[in-house]
This record gives structure tokens, sequence and C-alpha cells, in this order.
């Protein structure tokens, strides 16, 4: 019997209980899915240290890691693997566990920055007032809305200004305001993740 162990966290309990039965569903007579460690809110230090003992994968849906847990994710190099719809994190596990392995996505996180302000933009979108503490902040970016590590809305920058002006791309230290395709759930205090998805073949 081969074991694949994994980590779960989810925004909400109910979550957590869909995953876990899911996930025990798709063992069979040959692999069986251990779940080392399954909670509720944002990826930790511990739930890092306990991937990296058992070099097994993080499963997070609709959570991230807090700051101390994703400088450890780089340093142990533990493997994250990012949901927020159920069948599509079975899905995935359930051909890694055929090895049947399609390209692998890998995000590359770009850019970090926080809402400062919300205001109106047009007659029903908001524009979020943001300082951008990381990287870079571009136009067309993937992006994540996170409300204490948890994800509020996955998204994409629609439009990117500085002061008046329409920009290409804003860089750490500076202020800009952005719209975000198809939400209006901003808050002061969220933070924004942008990033970019690259697809790799696979190699065991």
């Amino acid at each position: 019997m081969i074991e694949f162990p994994v980590v779960v966290k989810a925004d909400v309990q109910g979550s957590v209980e869909a995953i876990v039965t899911a996930l025990h569903n798709l063992s069979n007579d040959e692999i069986k899915v251990r779940v080392l460690h399954a909670g509720v809110g944002a990826i930790t230090e511990s739930d890092v240290t306990l991937a990296s003992a058992s070099n097994a994968p993080i499963i997070g849906f609709n959570v991230r890691p807090n700051p101390k847990a994703r400088q450890l994710v780089e340093r142990e190099k533990v493997r994250m693997m990012y949901y927020d719809v159920i069948y599509h994190l079975t899905e995935e596990i359930a051909k890694e566990m055929a090895g049947e392995l399609g390209p692998e996505r890998i995000e590359h996180v770009m850019g970090r920055a926080e809402v400062k302000q919300v205001f109106p933009a047009g007659k029903k979108d908001k524009a979020a007032g943001l300082l951008v503490l990381e990287g870079v902040i571009r136009k067309g970016f993937h992006a994540r809305l996170t409300r204490e590590d948890v994800i509020v809305s996955a998204t994409t920058i629609h439009s990117l200004r500085r002061f008046k002006d329409d920009v290409d791309e804003v860089r750490a230290g500076l202020e800009c305001g952005v719209v975000l395709a198809d939400t209006n759930d901003i808050k002061a205090g969220d933070m924004l993740e942008v990033f970019e998805v690259e697809e790799r073949e696979r190699t065991l």
C-alpha cells in the first residue's frame, strides 16, 4: 500500500470536511491518501514544517500562507497546491495518484500590495488605492485579494493608474489605484497578491 500524504487548509470547516471526505474517496487498494493535518484558516509555519517533514504537498482551499509561513515554504521548498473548486482539487490529486500527470501549473508571485482606501469608480465599480509593498503590480496580471490571509476573490488587474494617468506597471514603494475585474468586495487593509502562471511539463 502506497501512501499519498497531504496537509489540508481551507477557509471554512465545511470545506475542510468536504475536501477530506473527497480525498479519502480517492483511495484504492494500491494507494491511499493520508491527511496529516486538516484545519481552517491561513497556512501557518507549523503546517509547512509538518508538510516538509513528510515530503507532502500543502493543499490550500481559498487560503494563503501567512508571511512567516511564506518564507518557510521558500526555504523548505514545500509544494503548494491552491484551489477554489473542490472538483478541480480532487481531479488533480486523482491524476497525481494515478501517475497521469499533465503540465504543472507554477505560480510566480510578482508583487504584493496593501489596500489603503476604497473609492467609487464609474457607476458600479470600486477602485482600490494601493501601496505596493513588494515587486511590481502590472495590468492584466492574475490577482488574489485576501483578508487576513483568506482569499476574498480571484481576479485580474483590470486597470491601473498612478495619479490620473493610466500606466502599465507600478513598482514597490509607490502608490497607485486599481480596478479589479468582477469584484467589488474590497476593504481597506486587504492585501493584493499578483502572479503569473507558467505551465511546465512535469518530470518525475
